[in-house]
């Protein structure tokens, strides 16, 4: 690997733990709003899917090793069994099925929207099946405290990462 391509995942990683602890508590579920999705997708729109996929990798390696990156500035591998354990392992899908449609569809918005959110929907989905597991709930009873709730906020994180990605990519490719 080249050492532009590792700088460029070594910047990413940090932009992620630097935004994920970002969180805003909710009353109506375990899981809190943060800034994790909004940096997958950044993530997702600057770098190359294999690129991507190490960025957010190291982002929970360092998660899980101590350093306090998750939401709430939390750490540890215990917060892969915690409610939100789901949500973390799916954030591989959401970068992955994310980058993969945005860099398939380089001149097609609506395709790079379409993937960012079937990866939110994925996350969403594992996330939803982990927390109905770890709270003793059914899945359709933890649906809408475990994705539903989430959907509008990711919807508008979705379009600043599209307008925000794209110009920044274009410095990025340039460089």
């Amino acid at each position: 690997m080249k050492v532009q391509s590792l700088t460029k995942i070594a910047l990413m990683s940090t932009i992620i733990c630097i935004l994920a602890p970002i969180s805003i508590p909710i009353p109506v579920s375990p899981v809190a709003l943060t800034l994790a999705t909004f940096a997958l997708y950044l993530t997702a729109y600057i770098l190359k899917p294999a690129q991507a996929l190490a960025a957010t990798g190291i982002y929970l390696l360092l998660g899980a090793v101590g350093i306090p990156v998750f939401s709430g500035y939390m750490s540890g591998i215990s917060r892969f069994a915690a409610a939100g354990g789901g949500y973390l392992v799916g954030y591989l899908f959401l970068v992955g099925i994310s980058s993969l449609a945005i860099h398939r569809f380089p001149t097609k918005p609506a395709f790079q929207i379409m993937g960012m959110f079937l990866g939110t929907m994925t996350t969403y989905t594992m996330g939803t099946l982990w927390m109905a597991h770890v709270i003793n709930a059914g899945f359709w009873e933890t649906l809408p405290m475990g994705a539903l709730i989430y959907i509008p906020l990711d919807l508008v994180k979705i379009g600043l990462s599209c307008y925000i990605g794209r110009n920044v990519q274009k410095y990025v490719y340039r460089a």
